[in-house]
């Protein structure tokens, strides 16, 4: 994990340094501020919790964009980190990657666990634009619309048998919707997503006498309340395979941009239960750097 956290804050650097360099032909930076949305925790441009039809980076559809992230939520019984990158071609396809890390600490002792048992997941996705522009389609009630697919692959094997998980490997599909309403100053989003997932995956995949697809929402409404600065909401439904009371997800957050290299995003999350332990709320705290 040390050397993983190491190359991506080298990566980091990198690109800060190459994006302020003149551009070229191959990135020219035509989007607004925070209208690429910021790094999902499945490593997809959209907010923390909730996918948006917005393709990564600053490219317009004759550039190239790319950004790496790490993100940390920390809860009362629990602790999440990812770290990952994703890379957006004309403003078209974007291909992200992200790994996940749910740390038990000292609860996982009282699990049956011991102390500070991770549970780990690798998430490969695909995301397309099909139709519309969020930003520069104002004349149109038309969202932008895309349609998304992630890999996923959990560690532990083992232990998520033990807990009923049919599969330790799944894949997500979804469509998402954006629009950007620069006379209001406002961003929607709303996302339909086919998954199998327990807890996005980190648990497994299906569970009990249920491995069928769940259709779960995912929606966000942010506000831009100057050109480096956005507040808003999000909400991300969950199915519920293995008996465990899976809840929904919901944040409140802010995301400040620096400038178009770099941003960070805070928020007050609520996880509701999670393997038993009731109101999981605490902090989430996002760093991205890229072009």
């Amino acid at each position: 994990m040390r050397g993983l956290r190491t190359v991506l804050l080298c990566a980091g650097a990198l690109l800060c340094a190459h994006a302020a360099q003149a551009q070229s032909e191959l990135r020219p930076s035509g989007k607004l501020l925070l209208t690429e949305g910021v790094s999902t925790i499945e490593g997809s441009g959209g907010g923390g919790i909730a996918t948006w039809a917005l393709i990564t980076g600053y490219e317009t559809r004759d550039g190239i964009g790319a950004n790496v992230h790490a993100t940390g939520i920390q809860l009362p019984d629990y602790q999440f980190r990812a770290y990952g990158a994703a890379v957006g071609f004309r403003d078209r396809l974007e291909l992200s990657y992200a790994h996940q890390e749910f740390d038990t600490q000292g609860t996982g002792v009282k699990l049956g666990l011991g102390r500070d048992f991770t549970f780990g997941q690798d998430v490969y996705g695909a995301k397309l634009k099909v139709v519309g522009d969020a930003i520069y389609d104002q004349d149109s009630w038309l969202p932008q619309i895309s349609v998304g697919a992630q890999y996923k692959k959990a560690a532990q094997s083992g232990v998520l048998s033990f807990l009923g998980a049919k599969d330790d490997a799944g894949v997500d599909w979804y469509v998402a919707a954006s629009k950007v309403f620069l006379d209001e100053s406002l961003v929607l989003n709303g996302a339909v997503r086919a998954t199998k997932a327990n807890q996005t995956g980190l648990l497994g995949f299906g569970g009990p006498g249920n491995d069928d697809y769940h259709a779960e929402f995912e929606g966000s409404a942010a506000l831009l309340l100057t050109k480096r600065l956005a507040v808003g909401l999000e909400y991300r439904t969950k199915p519920n395979n293995l008996g465990l009371k899976e809840d929904d997800w919901m944040d409140v957050f802010a995301a400040f941009a620096l400038n178009k290299h770099l941003s960070v995003t805070a928020a007050y999350v609520d996880l509701g239960e999670i393997a038993t332990f009731k109101d999981q709320r605490g902090a989430y705290l996002s760093l991205q750097a890229g072009f």
